[in-house]
């Protein structure tokens, strides 16, 4: 790899690796160890391809959404490891019932099934039309939408709080900072 296009990787991962790293920790169910190998894999797929990446950013996602979705098939149908601490709130995630909704939703994303979970991250939290969610699990479209609905359903089962009309806005407190990711 040339000098320009090792600096340009070194520039990325400094800038962009924090916004992965909260995708990859939603992919793997709050596990932030496996989040961390999730995205130090997907790096390192990307560096060997850097020079020929022309949407960095999306194909370091892309090789993170098949990754974990190949590690879900090998892994088969077995117990999900659940954080006992959640991450502590930062200071400028808002109000007491914000704080209260975004735990709960954390908890409750942890509970949907590995697939639930995927097409709810992909579809609400990386906000990508349901033909791209089918294309990166490898499910037909109606699976996706099938599965968003059974996902949504049991969502607002286990956290009565969401508004049955906007779960796009109530996943987005998901995200935290890197600061909140310490811990």
């Amino acid at each position: 790899m040339e000098a320009s296009s090792h600096d340009e990787f070194r520039e990325f991962v400094a800038m962009r690796s924090t916004a992965l790293l909260r995708l990859a920790v939603l992919l793997t169910g709050g596990d932030r160890h496996a989040a961390e190998d999730l995205l130090q894999i997907a790096l390192m797929k990307a560096y060997g391809r850097w020079a020929r990446i022309e949407q960095p950013e999306a194909y370091v996602r892309k090789i993170m959404y098949r990754q974990q979705v190949n590690r879900w098939r090998l892994r088969g149908h077995h117990a999900e490891t659940m954080v006992p601490v959640l991450p502590e709130p930062g200071t400028e995630a808002g109000s007491g019932a914000d704080l209260e909704l975004r735990i709960a939703l954390w908890a409750a994303l942890g509970r949907l099934s590995k697939r639930q979970r995927a097409v709810v991250v992909l579809r609400y939290f990386e906000d990508l039309p349901e033909a791209e969610v089918a294309a990166l699990l490898g499910i037909p479209v109606g699976t996706v939408r099938s599965t968003a609905h059974r996902s949504l359903a049991k969502l607002r089962a286990l956290v009565p709080e969401l508004e049955p009309d906007g779960p796009a806005e109530q996943l987005r407190p998901l995200s935290y900072t890197a600061k909140e990711m310490q811990g």
